[in-house]
């Protein structure tokens, strides 16, 4: 019988099948069991409500109700979910047979999607576990009609979240804020029949994002196409699972290293897409420079970073992956605005005239990192009335932190949503550069240089008043004064950093 399921049951009940595995393995292994049963599971009954509307169609025909025409995934004889829960033994092992055979009986679509969890490890998980996750799992029916699409495809946002909260310092590396991320498409606004791209798509959560912006904007979102490139075979896998628990089709996710191998090609050069966001590894210290300075797809067109930072390297992928119509939204630490060792290729992007906009955002919007980030957005087809300018917005202030979580409010987003569509001087907040004025600054892009928060002083004559400030204040007022400073100092720590692995490499 089909019951709806609530958004509160839903994700109580993915939850609780995590709960089982505490103590058993580490949190941050937690996603590579759950997520392939979550799929597996949900495979399973939707098949089975294809195979009961393909029944009553053709009035009981059982060989028609399981024709291959009828069903979105084929499952096997043997690999349905309701045959592994009726394993006695061995249940790791039944679980790796029956996700395998569902690979091979779908190579176009699933292939390698289940990952590759070490199942018939029966010391880390014996099968009375494995049979309390089935049980658990099976306690609800994730057919369509009980779990639309959407609603299951947030659920999963959800489990990705509290995985990250779980898992420590590694969440950064398969997790971004998401309020940070639907700024970043709003940025955009990607359009319907648009090529989406993301050369480091973790999850897939900027893709999803997206497709989300696309239907808010009563665009025709079924005509997007969605491309990503992950290194994490696992964190790929659960990319691809994120994408069809959400209902989309038209996608390419593919496993490999971004800068070393980067899989998306047309011919001899690089795929080129018309909307690219991504968050990369920031200040990888161990990349192929070597290789990088005679790149075969031409990205070095800026130049080659040091080897303690690979930063440019994504960079330049990503303006080399653009379109004659492209757009990019990009999270960076505020390094790659200003890091002088940089300057040379931050200087040749800027003659380009394609970087649009310089966001500054908040401290603790990088998960699990105190530290203050930016998004640098870049246009190939710069509006006339934009080119030879750049437009910086101080936003450091436009951010809430509850129960350890820093995040934007809709508030914050809608400011610096508006900020951009203006494109104008707004005194504190805001301001238009001419690239002359860049170019005098040696192609600085520190946001504390163009955008001066007013003084104390000024707010207090500008409310009318001439009393001296308070201590308060006067103490913000230094703060202020020295942001830049410290912003500097950071960078500057950061490639001490570099320098002293980019030796050890040497002499090793």
């Amino acid at each position: 019988m089909s019951r709806r399921i609530t958004q509160q049951e839903l994700e109580s009940y993915l939850w609780g099948a995590a709960v089982l595995l505490r103590g058993l393995i580490d949190a941050g292994d937690y996603k590579q069991f759950i997520f392939p049963l979550l799929f597996f599971k949900r495979v399973s009954d939707v098949w089975d409500e294809e195979y009961e509307v393909a029944l009553a169609e053709s009035d009981g025909d059982l060989s028609y109700a399981k024709f291959a025409e009828n069903h979105r995934f084929q499952i096997p004889a043997g690999a349905h979910w309701n045959d592994v829960r009726q394993t006695p033994r061995n249940v790791g092992a039944a679980i790796q047979q029956a996700m395998r055979a569902i690979e091979s009986a779908n190579p176009d679509l699933l292939d390698g999607i289940f990952g590759d969890a070490p199942w018939t490890n029966r010391e880390r998980l014996p099968d009375e576990t494995l049979k309390n996750l089935i049980e658990h799992f099976s306690t609800q029916t994730l057919s369509v009609a009980n779990v639309p699409e959407d609603e299951l495809g947030n659920a999963y946002e959800y489990l990705i979240k509290k995985f990250a909260d779980d898992s420590g310092h590694t969440a950064a590396e398969f997790y971004t804020n998401r309020t940070v991320v639907h700024l970043m498409t709003q940025l955009l606004a990607p359009q319907a029949d648009e090529s989406i791209y993301d050369p480091t798509c973790g999850t897939g959560g900027m893709l999803i994002s997206a497709l989300d912006e696309v239907k808010r904007s009563g665009g025709e979102y079924r005509t997007l196409k969605l491309y990503g490139q992950e290194r994490n075979l696992i964190t790929s896998s659960i990319a691809r699972m994120n994408l069809f628990l959400h209902g989309v089709e038209d996608f390419q996710i593919i496993r490999g290293d971004t800068l070393a191998e980067p899989r998306h090609i047309e011919g001899d050069r690089l795929r080129r897409f018309d909307v690219i966001l991504a968050n990369p590894p920031y200040s990888i210290k161990q990349w192929d420079r070597e290789a990088w300075t005679q790149d075969k797809w031409g990205r070095n067109f800026l130049g080659t970073p040091p080897q303690g930072r690979a930063d440019y390297a994504f960079q330049q992928h990503i303006l080399g992956s653009l379109s004659d119509r492209g757009r990019c939204a990009i999270l960076w630490p505020h390094g790659v605005l200003f890091r002088n060792e940089e300057q040379a290729m931050r200087s040749k992007m800027i003659e380009q005239d394609w970087v649009e906009a310089v966001v500054g955002l908040g401290p603790n919007l990088f998960y699990n990192s105190p530290m203050e980030s930016c998004i640098l957005i870049c246009n190939r087809r710069k509006p006339a009335e934009r080119q030879g300018r750049v437009l910086f917005i101080d936003a450091v202030g436009e951010v809430t932190r509850e129960r350890a979580q820093s995040f934007l409010k809709p508030e914050h987003q809608q400011r610096i949503l508006g900020a951009f569509k203006a494109f104008a001087d707004a005194p504190g907040f805001a301001r238009v550069a001419t690239l002359a004025e860049l170019h005098k600054n040696a192609g600085n892009l520190s946001i504390p240089l163009y955008v001066k928060r007013p003084s104390a002083s000024a707010a207090a004559a500008a409310a009318g008043g001439d009393q001296p400030a308070s201590l308060a204040e006067a103490w913000d007022a230094w703060q202020e004064s020295g942001r830049a400073f410290w912003q500097q100092m950071d960078a500057l720590v950061e490639t001490l950093d570099g320098l002293g692995v980019a030796k050890e490499a040497s002499d090793a």
